[in-house]
């Protein structure tokens, strides 16, 4: 016991959060994995020598053998919504963690309220798994998470269940599409070794040829699906750390710690440059982009200048005196000199016509004195 003493203690020293802040343990698991149970066992593993801060974002749980900080069931109603919604259970669960993502923001503000006093947050998701992993809002959730704190998915694994090379490997695959779709450091739990140890397991993924004997001996449809993604998957493993764990009984916790230093350090060495370099690469991008608005506005404006100067080429150069009041009263000046010279005119005509008449009668007149009768 003394030596098991020993390794407990030399794995929290090993696990001691840094400096950066509490170190964030993201629980993931098919249902009936144990997650809940092996929350409860980390949880109290931990607190003998650190201080923890435990979240539940499982809105259909009926009760939690652990004292939470934080719950998501405190904020929407799990019921409600199925009734609100016309939702079945699985609908209902995505719904909820939608809502709650909502004010994510707040869950930060409260974990960095108290980061200097806290070592560990362990967050405890959804039995039904692809409803946190394959959402917008367990996206969101993570990806709040790793941005503000070291981060460590920890996939907890059923391993009696894992007993068949083919159930095996479907968890295997689960992980594996996790471990990429996050770029998290990634820690496999194997739980439940009170009951069957985990050594076939860790054989399975350091040994090939033993687990190609194990799916020889199953008599399947999926051992050649297994067998083929068996090939792809053997350079995943090399990269991930595995611990034997048991949620009942607390044996593999001193292993399980030391593997998440381990991922703790991987998160500072490989994602948060991966992080810092999406920010730079987005940054420039944004900026890139304003540059080029900039610059098509400026086009756009030195086009229709361009446009205005050729059309007052086309049209005729105008003086520099021009305004358009001088070609107000330029028009109304031409206008009012053509009607004076049209009245002028038909007035010379008018005389004309008169002076006509007035010599046709003089001269009537002149013709009658010489012909008519004298007296």
């Amino acid at each position: 016991s003394s030596v098991t003493m020993a390794e407990s203690t030399s794995a929290q020293a090993e696990v001691e959060p840094a400096s950066h802040g509490p170190v964030c343990l993201l629980i993931l698991g098919m249902a009936g994995s144990g997650k809940t149970t092996f929350v409860q066992r980390l949880n109290a593993h931990l607190s003998q020598k650190s201080s923890t801060y435990l979240i539940n974002i499982d809105p259909a749980v009926l009760h939690v053998p652990y004292q939470v900080g934080i719950d998501i069931r405190d904020t929407v109603n799990y019921k409600e919504v199925m009734a609100q919604y016309r939702l079945g259970p699985n609908g209902a669960i995505l719904t909820c963690l939608n809502l709650f993502a909502t004010k994510f923001d707040q869950v930060i503000n409260l974990i960095n309220s108290r980061r200097s006093s806290i070592e560990f947050v362990i967050v405890d998701t959804p039995g039904q798994i692809e409803a946190f992993t394959w959402s917008a809002s367990g996206s969101i959730i993570t990806e709040a998470l790793a941005a503000q704190l070291p981060t460590v998915l920890v996939y907890v694994m059923d391993t009696p269940r894992s007993h068949s090379p083919v159930t095996f490997m479907s968890n295997m695959l689960y992980a594996c599409s996790i471990l990429y779709k996050t770029r998290l450091p990634f820690v496999v739990a194997l739980n439940k070794t009170d009951i069957i140890s985990a050594d076939f397991a860790m054989e399975w993924m350091t040994n090939f040829e033993a687990f190609q004997e194990a799916l020889h001996q199953e008599r399947s449809y999926l051992s050649n699906l297994t067998r083929s993604m068996s090939l792809v998957l053997d350079s995943f493993y090399a990269g991930l750390h595995c611990a034997g764990v048991s949620a009942a009984t607390g044996d593999g916790m001193p292993l399980f710690l030391s593997r998440v230093r381990d991922a703790v350090s991987e998160y500072y060495t490989d994602y948060v440059p991966m992080y810092e370099k999406l920010r730079t690469d987005a940054a420039a991008t944004a900026s890139k982009s304003s540059s080029v608005s900039q610059a098509s506005n400026a086009t756009t404006t030195s086009d229709l200048t361009s446009a205005r100067q050729k059309s007052d080429m086309f049209i005729g150069a105008r003086p520099a005196s021009y305004s358009e009041d001088s070609d107000d009263d330029g028009n109304k000046a031409s206008a009012s000199s053509c009607e004076g010279t049209n009245e002028q005119s038909e007035l010379e005509s008018f005389r004309r016509y008169v002076e006509r008449l007035r010599l046709d009668k003089v001269n009537k007149g002149c013709s009658g004195d010489g012909d008519g009768p004298s007296d």
